[in-house]
């Protein structure tokens, strides 16, 4: 394993303020590991903890780039994968890497193109299945497909063979080739590839992965080095490794320890996990990986989860989920998640949410978007997406905010009491 590299320093990571009371437990149980702290990239400063922008083909869908940066978000995230796929890497490159390409001047990620290749392989698409019940027939098998579904990804000690869902070519990712195709889009942090394994993988199988994942790590990190000698002019990209481990306690452990011993910039947690067990799972993670090095916790969204990720040490995290309800006509507000479908919306003249200070509530009223969303006009998802991104953007924002002031604890349970009140009631 080769010894960190000279330019890493051009990437850092500092806590700025610890979660007060850390000591004290949360309610359920879960050590307090919150911070607040600073992310330098070579295109800006990242203030923690931070919710990243899912642009998954070098846009957040609906949304233009200057629209992305006025509600508040301060880092957009792409997927190697579909980049890889259209328009291909070497024309990003060509651009001048993603933030060029999609006029984005601020810190960008990309993910190693592994959850994609996994879960569009077996057939889940853009969910992999997480919880699994009770004697189904899908449990505890290892090459899980969804019903109706062929496997169109198959894994061996070198890589992944998977076949195109764009027009049916088949393709090969390997550690080499997703550090490769990472490279060439040039975002300032990107993902090692690593093996995604579901709740209905066998213990077995767990093991057997993760052991690969970190095989793949070894070579990830290997090829990163090698290719930043080679791009040599071009703004250095950090590295971030992957914790996998589903739902076992000593696997995440393992995970990190052996991933914590690699020249790695930060870390991500991802992985199979089920909901009631995500603070639980991030606090293990946190508690064995290096304080100086940032985690980021992949593709979550709701409030509940951001603050146990956010209480138990995740620094960032991203979720397509704000403009995928979006195009739902689902809208967030301090009281909860709503559907602007509604008949009652018909002749409501106000703002998606009172008070809101993003460009959709400051300009259209609920009545007149509801219309261009039964009308089936593309500019319901525009304006809707903007308001949820703002809305979710704001809330880590002010949960940062709460940390830095000490008010954490109070501010927890007046939004989450808040939002999910609605919910409780019909109980």
């Amino acid at each position: 394993m080769p010894a960190d590299h000279p330019r890493q320093s051009e990437f850092s990571f500092r806590v700025t303020t610890r979660l007060s009371g850390a000591s004290k437990a949360s309610d359920d149980g879960v050590p307090a590991l919150g911070r607040t702290g600073t992310i330098t990239t070579p295109h800006g400063e990242i203030q923690t903890p931070a919710f990243i922008a899912v642009g998954t083909k070098a846009t957040v869908k609906a949304v233009l780039p200057e629209s992305v940066r006025a509600l508040g978000a301060q880092a957009v995230l792409a997927n190697a994968y579909h980049l890889y796929l259209q328009p291909g890497p070497e024309i990003l490159d060509e651009a001048g890497g993603l933030g060029r390409f999609m006029n984005w001047p601020g810190p960008t990620f990309t993910d190693s193109g592994g959850f994609q290749v996994m879960s569009l392989g077996s057939g889940f698409k853009k969910v992999i299945e997480m919880s699994v019940a009770a004697g189904s027939d899908h449990a505890g098998k290892d090459d899980a497909v969804a019903p109706g579904k062929e496997r169109l990804a198959h894994i061996d000690e070198d890589g992944v063979w998977f076949t195109s869902h764009l027009n049916g070519d088949r393709h090969r990712f390997s550690p080499e080739i997703s550090m490769n195709v990472q490279h060439r889009i040039g975002a300032d942090i990107m993902f090692a590839f690593d093996e995604l394994t579901t709740l209905q993988n066998s213990r077995g199988y767990q093991e057997e992965s993760l052991e690969r994942t970190r095989r793949w790590a070894e070579r990830c990190v290997a090829e990163h080095f090698r290719l930043t000698d080679e791009r040599a002019g071009k703004p250095y990209q950090a590295l971030f490794g992957v914790i996998q481990g589903a739902q076992y306690e000593d696997l995440r452990r393992k995970a990190c320890r052996d991933l914590a011993s690699m020249p790695f910039d930060g870390f991500g947690i991802g992985g199979a996990l089920e909901k009631e067990n995500l603070g639980t799972i991030v606090g293990w993670c946190s508690e064995e990986l290096p304080e100086d090095k940032p985690r980021h916790l992949l593709g979550i969204s709701e409030p509940d989860d951001i603050f146990a990720a956010i209480e138990a040490g995740a620094d960032t995290f991203d979720c397509v989920s704000p403009t995928r309800v979006a195009r739902n006509s689902a809208f967030y507000t301090a009281e909860g998640r709503f559907n602007l479908s509604g008949a009652k919306y018909r002749r409501d003249w106000g703002p998606l949410q009172d008070g809101c200070d993003c460009y959709t509530c400051q300009n259209y009223s609920r009545a007149y978007i509801r219309h261009l969303y039964k009308a089936k006009e593309l500019l319901s998802h525009t304006l809707i997406s903007i308001h949820n991104e703002r809305f979710v953007v704001r809330m880590v924002d002010d949960v940062r905010h709460a940390i830095e002031d000490g008010t954490f604890w109070e501010f927890k349970a007046e939004t989450l009491g808040r939002y999910y009140a609605r919910s409780r009631s019909a109980v």
